[in-house]
Formats: structure tokens, C-alpha cells, sequence
């Protein structure tokens, strides 16, 4: 399975770790994991607090039971969590080859050449704010492989670390 919610990347790689630690241990559900995230991190919405649950669980720092969602007991390091993102985010081998392929890439350019991987359901669920999302959610995958060591940013331009 692939996950496609993908977050703002944070300034610094212990955020995650953070996140992680709000989510509890013993199985909560969706409702109170999201409030220990806010409550705990700051967010100002539900939606940013789901979006990094769900990405929580493809970094495999944490689950979902059929009692609700857990933290995981796991301390990944960066390649750990690097592979986990590779393998387990929609889109991120995509955009890694295109900076393969094509680099140094600003965000627009990246986000051309990943236009035709975006899922047809999507496309038709709501067409007016497909590109818009989409392109967010691009950048906020480039800014994410710069956090982990798989890309690098200069001046605006990303390539292949």
C-alpha cells in the first residue's frame, strides 16, 4: 500500500520523532490521536494532525489497529526512515527519477514531469483543485527527499543527492 497525504516538511528531522511521540501507545482513535498531535505539536488544524498520522504510518513510526492508531516502539534513523519514504509514499520514486533524469529541477518543472502519474479517481474527484493539491503535494515530497538525504536544494533548484 501507498500513502499519497504527504506534510510540510519540518525544519529539522527530530520533529518526527516528536510527532511520533505524540501518537500514544496504547491504540487510540483517529479523533484523539489527531488532538495529542495538536495539542502536542502546535497544529492548527485536524486536517494537518490526520495528514501527519497517516504519514506516521508510512514512515512506519506508527499503525492502525482494529483498536485505532498506535505509536510504534521503533527508532529509525535517517536511511531507515529515507527507505520507508521511497518505498511506502506515492509518487517518490517518480519524482526521484525525474530529478535523476532531468536534474537540477525547480518545484514547477519537477511537478510537469510528474503530471501523468496523478490517479485518474483523483483527477475526476474534484478537477477544479487537482493541480493545485498535486503540486503541493509535489513540493512537499522534494522538500521531504532534501530533509532525508535523498535530494538536495540549492537556489531554488533540486537534483539526486
Amino acid at each position: 500500500m501507498k500513502f499519497k497525504l504527504v506534510p510540510e516538511a519540518p525544519e529539522e528531522l527530530d520533529f518526527v520523532m516528536d510527532a511520533q511521540r505524540a501518537v500514544p501507545l496504547v491504540p487510540g482513535t483517529e479523533d484523539d490521536c489527531c488532538a495529542r498531535l495538536m495539542d502536542r505539536l502546535g497544529f492548527q488544524s485536524r486536517d494537518v494532525a490526520r495528514t501527519w498520522l497517516t504519514f506516521l504510518r508510512a514512515l512506519e513510526l506508527a499503525e492502525e489497529t482494529r483498536s485505532g492508531f498506535a505509536r510504534l516502539r521503533r527508532d529509525p534513523n535517517r536511511d531507515e526512515l529515507a527507505e520507508s519514504f521511497r518505498s511506502r509514499v506515492y509518487g517518490v520514486s517518480t519524482v526521484l527519477s525525474v530529478l535523476d533524469e532531468h536534474g537540477p529541477l525547480r518545484k514547477r518543472a519537477v511537478f510537469e514531469k510528474f503530471r501523468e502519474e496523478i490517479p485518474t479517481w483523483e483527477r475526476h474527484k474534484d478537477p477544479s483543485r487537482v493541480e493545485e493539491v498535486w503540486r503541493e503535494r509535489v513540493g512537499n515530497v522534494l522538500d521531504w527527499a532534501v530533509l532525508l538525504g535523498l535530494a538536495e536544494q540549492s537556489d531554488g533548484d533540486y537534483r539526486r543527492a
